[in-house]
């Protein structure tokens, strides 16, 4: 063929793609309101006229609006279109009667088989927005089918049918009967849960489960099942799901080519495919079968285990340690019983401190569990220097409330220099905490809160160094008010009552000011101070902040806020220091990045600038 045709055609492909694409006409309706007006738009949307002859493109317009109205119950509408161009028209104008509505005679719904003793299916019938005399409107009817009919498969109910589903609409009359009955059959219930693929005790695995064999099948304890294995971290990846028809799938044979004694050849007639057969012996003994009373959903886990060792390295900066460095090393799993070493070393400027925790799970394991932690800590910060060696053993439980209630007994050696005094102290202590995490989107979340409260206690009776009564408590809060307004709001606490002071380390007196207390103040250097203006550290402690946010654009936020604190050696301070300002947050991929400069009003500096990485908590 010659080039000049491949040259042609290539050009005319070349055309014919840079050409525009078709406009979808556009519709003005008159004679109604939304939502019928809106709908019919709705119908009419993409419609493109130059894909129609006029005539054809008149009575798709036509037939679309119709359906449009038939939606809302308007079955016997008069509609006049007028196009701007008859032979190529661009938009065309409707005015709409929509004549009679159709309303409902019969309304007839019902559940039948074990469902209707469910209370769901009863809600949902009871919560139909339609009755008898009713304007009909489709989108009702199909939600309730579609309701009764996930319901159905949620709950358990693997042999459920509609019995009955119509919609009769008579136009000429304005009536209309809905018919909907659902069979539900019986209601399936748990089985046995097997596991494949588990590195992890099968009795561990078996107490995640929020079911018991027997108990009636809910599709959202199979996925809270699911969730429960994630949280463990024992396992890279996990799938939790039912096994339906295992029975009914030993009955149908596989496909057997006949023999030649088998084919028959009819000229003519063509064979059919019958599908899979039943042999006699499955016939036999299906009819010897009987129904059991609850028929069961055995459970199959399928788990792949996690790295045994995983690393992670992170970076980050504030005003109140400069760069700060993290290393950790974790073991989710070290045993088949699932036992946990984690370990984590972090280095800033003023601070240094290596911690470890074994982690031995319970019956329960995301809820019940013994802790054994160490760590070492160093610190040169302000008027502290200290060296600090810590061992603790804990019990923890986690309630239904999500509050963790935590007793432990910790021992600490502490090495330390506090506004020129030097002391080596050992003290042995019990203690017990309660706490509370809660967030929606934790990297910046738009609702959440936290608390904890602890106690703790020592006495020279078994040895220690100090005698003391130790109290913390600290809230915080995160609130939205619409899309735009964030609200942040802290309050802390701490008291320590003893009679020797001296002998109390650093690590458990009281210190405050900087980027997570009171802003305007460096880090830590708001204490009670000796003659010589050196921080001696408080036996109390109070703050408390309210930030407002608002978005500015996307993820950038601005911020004001007020802060106020001091820790203090008798309670009920005279003045507290107090600093405000006004900051910036941005939502990076890294996390929230947050500047704020504050300005204090019971220091001689003017401003403090204060950066910090990640969410409030």
């Amino acid at each position: 063929m010659d080039n000049r045709v491949f040259t042609r055609l290539g050009t005319a492909a070349f055309c014919l793609g840079l050409a525009p694409g078709a406009l979808a006409l556009e519709a003005t309706i008159e004679g109604i309101e939304d939502p019928l007006a809106e709908n019919v738009r709705l119908y009419l949307d993409g419609l493109e006229a130059e894909q129609y002859s006029p005539e054809r493109l008149e009575s798709e317009v036509l037939r679309r609006s119709s359906e449009a109205l038939r939606v809302y119950g308007y079955y016997s509408p008069r509609i006049e279109p007028r196009f701007d161009d008859p032979e190529d028209p661009t938009r065309v104008t409707l005015a709409i009667s929509p004549g009679e509505p159709v309303r409902i005679e019969v309304l007839a719904l019902s559940v039948t088989g074990d469902a209707a003793e469910d209370a769901p299916f009863t809600e949902a019938i009871e919560a139909f927005p339609l009755s008898e005399g009713d304007r009909l409107r489709h989108a009702p009817f199909d939600s309730l089918r579609s309701r009764l009919a996930n319901l159905a498969l949620e709950r358990g109910y693997f042999d459920w049918r509609f019995a009955d589903r119509r919609m009769e609409v008579r136009p000429h009359a304005n009536s209309a009967r809905l018919y909907l009955a659902l069979d539900s059959g019986r209601r399936h219930r748990f089985g046995d849960v097997t596991f494949q693929g588990h590195h992890i005790e099968t009795s561990r695995l078996e107490a995640l489960a929020p079911f018991a064999s027997g108990e009636p099948y809910l599709a959202s304890e199979v996925a809270r099942f699911n969730q429960r294995l994630g949280q463990t971290e024992w396992f890279a990846s996990v799938n939790v799901r039912p096994r339906l028809d295992r029975e009914l799938a030993r009955l149908a044979l596989p496909d057997v080519e006949p023999g030649w004694w088998q084919s028959l050849e009819v000229e003519g007639v063509e064979s059919v495919d019958r599908g899979p057969r039943i042999a006699s012996g499955a016939l036999v003994a299906a009819a010897g079968l009987q129904r059991p009373d609850a028929p069961e959903v055995p459970i199959d886990v399928v788990v792949t285990p996690a790295d045994r060792h995983q690393f992670e390295v992170g970076v980050g900066y504030a005003t109140d340690v400069g760069p700060r460095l993290r290393f950790s090393w974790d073991q989710p799993w070290i045993n088949r019983y699932g036992h946990g070493l984690d370990h984590d070393l972090y280095i800033s400027g003023p601070e240094q401190q290596f911690t470890g925790v074994y982690t031995m799970p319970l019956e329960d394991p995301l809820r019940d569990s013994y802790r054994f932690q160490y760590g070492l800590r160093n610190k040169d910060n302000e008027d502290t220097r200290t060296l600090e060696s810590t061992v603790e053993a804990a019990r923890r439980w986690t309630f239904d409330n999500d509050w963790e209630q935590t007793l432990y007994v910790r021992g600490t050696y502490e090495d330390f220099t506090q506004a020129g005094v030097s002391n080596q102290v050992l003290l042995l202590y019990p203690g017990i905490s309660w706490s509370r995490t809660r967030t929606r989107n934790p990297t910046f979340p738009t609702w959440g809160d936290r608390q904890r409260l602890a106690v703790e206690y020592s006495s020279d009776w078994w040895g220690s160094s100090a005698e003391f009564l130790r109290l913390t408590g600290d809230s915080e809060w995160i609130r939205m008010l619409g899309d735009d307004n964030r609200f942040v709001g802290r309050v802390g606490v701490g008291s320590i009552t003893t009679d020797d002071f001296e002998d109390i380390p650093p690590s458990l007196r009281f210190f405050t000011g900087g980027d997570r207390s009171v802003r305007g103040y460096g880090y830590e250097s708001l204490a009670p101070e000796d003659d010589e203006g050196r921080l001696v550290g408080g036996e109390q402690l109070l703050t408390a902040s309210l930030e407002a946010q608002r978005r500015i654009t996307g993820k950038w936020w601005a911020a004001s806020f007020i802060d106020t604190g001091d820790a203090f050696s008798d309670w009920g301070p005279s003045d507290l220091k107090t600093g405000a300002g006004l900051g910036v947050r941005w939502i990076s991929p890294v996390g929230p990045i947050r500047l704020d400069v504050a300005h204090p009003f019971d220091d001689d500096d003017a401003f403090r600038i204060h950066f910090a990485i990640g969410p409030e908590f």
